[in-house]
């Protein structure tokens, strides 16, 4: 029962055992990965961009109407 629970969390350790350690460590230890310094090694390893779009508020032009049907 408890081995079930666990099953996805061994299978991506033993798929990607590095990504998996350091998303867990960063996890462990709340790092934002949008902030220095951080943000700068990951982008100074290569391959990873990690952008503040997700910090950046939407435009607002007022209030927007939808309609649901």
């Amino acid at each position: 029962m408890f081995f079930d629970e666990l099953t996805p969390f061994l299978q991506e350790l033993v798929r990607q055992p590095v990504a998996f350690v350091g998303g867990f460590a960063s996890g462990l230890l709340r790092l934002d990965l949008g902030e220095d310094p951080v943000k700068s090694w990951l982008n100074d390893q290569g391959g990873v961009s990690v952008g503040n779009d997700d910090n950046t508020p939407p435009p607002s032009d007022g209030p927007t109407k939808i309609s649901i049907d």
